[in-house]
């Protein structure tokens, strides 16, 4: 118990940065679906969708980090690695049950009018479970071996991505299109899977270092993704490129760079403010980070369900930065009572990281 409660001291920064990518999607998901169409085009509306594209990359990093815990956890405690595979195919299943009781839940919460296509709409928990069904061989290697690897996989995936968006699809069923092919409206393997590889190689490196070496692999981590968000700003200013095709927002490896920039010093930033500058005590970013997914699966029934109808689509900025702001305490305190009451469903219960961290060597 005592392992379990310094791992979890330990990494409390990746609790705060999921509790913060959690509170960006709030934002993002609240302005997108209560502001006026009229003001779309406006500043305060361009911002909060620029920041609401950071969440995905930053969640499916996070998970990543986590999957390698997992594995890492897998190999000290000396399981064959047929079972760590195994291990690792239970939490791809995990994912993917949860994604379709969401659905499920979505669609009888809007029937009649939900369309049942809805029902296999692939979401970004649709995506993190077939990231982690492919990626689960993974666990076959030691911890620093997948650093490497993954980190190989992660760059492979995205440079491909443009490759995979040029094929002829049209013969494929769409629901295979929708989980492997690059789109604007769902979240397909190609690229958003490089951020799990990516943070698989993170998480390992984590599980590498000692716990003196934490803060200066942080510096290193920020130096890192700075040096990305740079590279890429040069590298989408060139007037050519590699690939016949490319659509930046859509399937650029320079885009994918510049998330994983900004993920990697954001990364850092929550490590040396959590250790470093905050007080000690109560905050909603780790808080949220806690319960991160019952926020989500609450935050898009009441943004994007029946319960505010009237309000879709026609608030002002004002009126959309008061709801956020009313939607944000109430998140906050349902993710309190789930913590400090269980009376939550189960389910929605998520890996903790002191659960994670049970039998790390830590």
């Amino acid at each position: 118990m005592g392992d379990s409660k310094k791992a979890s001291d330990r990494l409390a920064f990746i609790d705060w940065t999921r509790g913060f990518a959690a509170i960006v999607m709030l934002q993002g998901h609240t302005f997108d679906s209560f502001t006026r169409t009229d003001l779309r085009d406006k500043g305060p509306y361009m911002l909060s969708q620029f920041l609401g594209g950071l969440p995905p990359a930053l969640f499916l990093f996070l998970t990543g980090i986590t999957f390698a815990f997992l594995m890492h956890s897998q190999e000290k405690q000396g399981a064959s690695t047929g079972k760590r595979v195994v291990a690792a195919l239970k939490r791809s299943r995990y994912l993917f049950m949860l994604a379709f009781l969401f659905r499920i839940q979505l669609y009888v919460f809007g029937f009649p009018t939900s369309p049942a296509g809805e029902l296999l709409r692939v979401d970004i928990l649709n995506c993190m479970g077939m990231a982690m069904l492919i990626l689960a061989p993974m666990a076959v290697f030691t911890t620093r071996e997948r650093i490497r690897l993954c980190a190989v996989l992660g760059v492979v995936i995205a440079a491909l991505s443009p490759l995979v968006s040029m094929i002829d699809a049209s013969g494929l069923p769409w629901i295979v299109r929708s989980y492997f092919f690059p789109s604007y409206n769902y979240f397909g393997f190609f690229p958003w899977a490089s951020f799990l590889a990516f943070g698989m190689a993170a998480g390992s490196v984590i599980r590498v270092v000692s716990r003196e070496e934490l803060p200066r692999t942080m510096l290193w981590t920020m130096l890192i993704g700075v040096a990305f968000v740079m590279a890429a700003q040069e590298l989408s200013n060139l007037p050519f490129s590699l690939y016949p095709k490319s659509e930046f927002w859509l399937n650029s490896p320079v885009l994918i760079m510049l998330k994983l920039g900004v993920v990697l010093a954001t990364l850092a930033l929550s490590f040396l403010w959590v250790n470093f500058g905050a007080a000690p005590g109560w905050s909603i970013f780790r808080q949220f980070g806690t319960t991160s997914l019952l926020v989500y699966w609450v935050h898009i029934e009441l943004v994007y369900g029946r319960w505010f109808g009237i309000w879709k689509q026609a608030l002002s900025t004002q009126q959309v930065l008061a709801f956020t702001a009313v939607l944000l305490a109430l998140m906050a305190t349902i993710s309190v009572m789930r913590t400090n009451r269980k009376w939550a469903w189960p389910m929605l219960k998520p890996v903790t990281l002191a659960q994670a961290g049970r039998s790390s060597g830590d």
